[in-house]
């Protein structure tokens, strides 16, 4: 396989994806609380076997595999996707830094979709400079543990999770350098936190740490290099992003074209008019380009190619954007019912705006670029 086609086990593989999607997952979405943990649609992943594609038992995970899983989840239904892959943002830096013991304890019950996972980077003024964290972590006695103080925001799962993978300031050194990453189980005394009412459905909180007591066992990694830890998850889970913002383009791409086909104006079907044809052609051409950059990305992490990050940021900001353009232009050629409450792009309008900014924000998608670039 190279990285600009799918080899047909892919092709068939995601086929099936979208048909089981559609036929068992999406019924558990549509009855669930908007803004809570779908727990018997993050079991269904679990019982389907899909979230062991992203733990398989030798411990790597292919990450052309993982868009594959978000993209095909995505067209069908995205509260799916997103379960799926918070389940994965949580417990990937178990898999990468974990000890035996601590990835002897989730890693199993999150593939089973028995525990839900979190992760608790982003905090209330440490969003995109996400190495501006302030969350304290202050030595606590001579056992060598710490106490953790502080708030986190804008967390997936928050705070339903059963675990979350948190990121703290140990101090060790400024910045990037003094932070530690801690896998925090949520029965931890002085832990706590509240949902946050937010645009999609999907669930989000805060966390709240009034001296939460961890020790070097709850370490993942070293100490002092935290930071590391997060940037391997988000390496991983970037061009994977793109591939959620892809689903969820083509789910829209195909709505418009169904409409547009079917859809009378002026004489004859929207199809007909060159102002909608022609805008029809040039989003279906970057969907496919974005949609190429995302595969090529995926390849280049699985082969340890060398200018990941580059590659991944390229992949997450063209498809995205791209996303973004894709369901307004739907909404576009709909007209007024595609604004209903219900409609499939009235909800893709909600959901396809978050990505534009987390796990790192199209700007700071582009200032990694030029970085790299000038390297």
């Amino acid at each position: 396989m190279t990285a600009f086609a799918l080899d047909t086990d892919d092709v068939a593989w995601c086929a099936e994806l979208r048909a089981l999607t559609a036929d068992r997952l999406r019924p558990l979405a549509e009855k669930a609380e908007p803004g809570r943990v779908n727990r018997p649609l993050v079991a269904a992943l679990g019982e389907l076997g899909l979230l062991r594609r992203m733990f398989p038992d030798g411990g790597t995970v292919r990450a052309l595999d993982l868009c594959l899983l978000r993209e095909s989840l995505a067209q069908e239904c995205t509260e799916a996707e997103t379960a799926l892959a918070l389940q994965g943002l949580g417990a990937c830096p178990v898999l990468q830094s974990g000890s035996e013991r601590q990835r002897a304890r989730w890693l199993p019950e999150v593939t089973a979709g028995r525990a839900v996972a979190a992760f608790a980077l982003s905090e209330q003024d440490a969003g995109s400079d996400a190495a501006a964290l302030t969350l304290a972590a202050e030595p606590d006695g001579a056992g060598g543990g710490w106490r953790l103080s502080g708030e986190k925001c804008w967390i997936s799962n928050a705070p339903e999770a059963d675990f979350a993978t948190v990121f703290a300031r140990t101090g060790e050194a400024p910045g990037a350098r003094g932070v530690t990453a801690f896998l925090v189980p949520a029965d931890r005394p002085g832990l706590s936190g509240e949902h946050l009412d937010m645009l999609s459905p999907h669930p989000i909180g805060t966390l709240v740490f009034d001296g939460v007591p961890v020790t070097r066992d709850d370490v993942l990694g070293e100490p002092g290099h935290g930071f590391g830890v997060a940037m391997r998850t988000l390496n991983l889970f970037r061009p994977s992003v793109g591939a959620f913002a892809i689903g969820m383009a083509q789910a829209a791409l195909d709505a418009a074209l169904e409409h547009a086909a079917t859809r009378t104006a002026f004489g004859g079907p929207l199809k007909g008019l060159q102002s909608v044809s022609h805008r029809l052609a040039d989003l279906a051409t970057r969907v496919e380009a974005a949609r190429l950059l995302v595969y090529a990305a995926a390849a280049a992490y699985d082969a340890g190619a060398p200018g990941i990050a580059k590659r991944a940021a390229m992949a997450k900001l063209l498809a995205t954007e791209t996303a973004q353009e894709a369901v307004d232009a739907a909404v576009q050629i709909h007209g007024a019912r595609a604004l209903r409450r219900g409609h499939l792009l009235e909800h893709l309008y909600r959901e396809v705006r978050a990505p534009r900014i987390y796990e790192g924000a199209t700007e700071v998608q582009r200032t990694i670029i030029a970085r790299e670039l000038y390297r």
